[in-house]
């Protein structure tokens, strides 16, 4: 069920975060062993490299947040980190979600099926681990208080990891400032480092991602990635971003109509605790792609 649940996580947050871009993560039919991403993952790009990191994040933290829920019965809670404040403040209690579990959980599953030592390959077992590193790197503390007339003269403390969609847009942030890499053969052949393509950058971090090959620009139809295209999309006319009609629509210009939309109106609270609503005729706008 937490694999089940991690898929799902993926797929929405991928969706959320690229939701004004061009490529908006679209799924596909996952039959048949293909997977629900689509041809995409056949190129070295930055999508790939966010769609391995992101779905290697959302398995690690949806273990790990199982382990804590008893949902997973061969984990239990986290482990109790060693005290750093005076006994009187607080103690530990509740139950931290297993990081550690979840890590090790997710890096045994999905990295397996990397058995080359081809760039490709180097590629997804970086963005893989760097998805995992975003999850953990975010773990805080959470208390309770205990206490007559909520006085917390007693607090309990756990340890819990971000909620996914901090990690989702940390790992967008990394999409952004993706590196892009070559293959080194540091020695020997068994050995092999990823170098930055310009000899001018610096060596990528194990949380940053990474990539060898340039974007498609998404504007057209493309059998290679199975992608649709941009036309029929919506776009924001008054937008200058990737949101904006001139960058989505590539150039080819877009359609503005007028449609009637029903939405409440003219709401009153009522004391105590009820708001009432008309409901009217909204004439509103939108613009799609050519």
């Amino acid at each position: 069920m937490a694999i089940a649940r991690s898929a799902k996580m993926a797929v929405e947050e991928c969706q959320l975060q690229f939701k004004n871009r061009r490529w908006n993560c679209p799924v596909f039919d996952g039959d048949h062993g293909r997977s629900v991403f689509g041809k995409i993952l056949r190129k070295g790009c930055r999508e790939t490299a966010f769609i391995y990191a992101v779905t290697s994040a959302a398995l690690a933290h949806a273990v790990s947040r199982s382990c804590s829920e008893g949902t997973v019965y061969t984990c239990t809670c986290g482990q109790r980190l060693k005290r750093s404040t005076p006994a009187s403040e607080w103690d530990w209690g509740g139950c931290s979600d297993n990081a550690l579990f979840g890590h090790k959980f997710a890096k045994d599953f999905i990295d397996r099926v990397e058995k080359g030592r081809d760039l490709r390959s180097i590629m997804n077992l970086h963005n893989n681990e760097a998805g995992r590193v975003h999850v953990s790197r975010k773990m805080h503390q959470e208390c309770k208080c205990h206490g007559m007339s909520g006085s917390c003269t007693v607090k309990t403390c756990w340890m819990r990891l971000p909620e996914f969609r901090e990690v989702g847009t940390m790992l967008k942030d990394r999409f952004d400032g993706a590196s892009r890499v070559v293959q080194d053969n540091v020695g020997n052949s068994r050995r092999v480092q990823l170098l930055p393509s310009d000899p001018n950058h610096k060596q990528p971090h194990s949380r940053d991602l990474v990539y060898y090959e340039s974007s498609p620009d998404f504007c057209e139809r493309d059998s290679v990635t199975g992608f649709r295209g941009t036309r029929g999309r919506l776009c924001n006319a008054t937008s200058i971003g990737l949101d904006g009609c001139e960058l989505m629509c590539c150039g080819r210009g877009y359609r503005t109509e007028t449609y009637s939309a029903r939405e409440r109106c003219n709401c009153i609270f009522h004391w105590c605790c009820e708001v009432t609503c008309e409901i009217c005729n909204r004439t509103r706008m939108r613009h799609t792609c050519l």
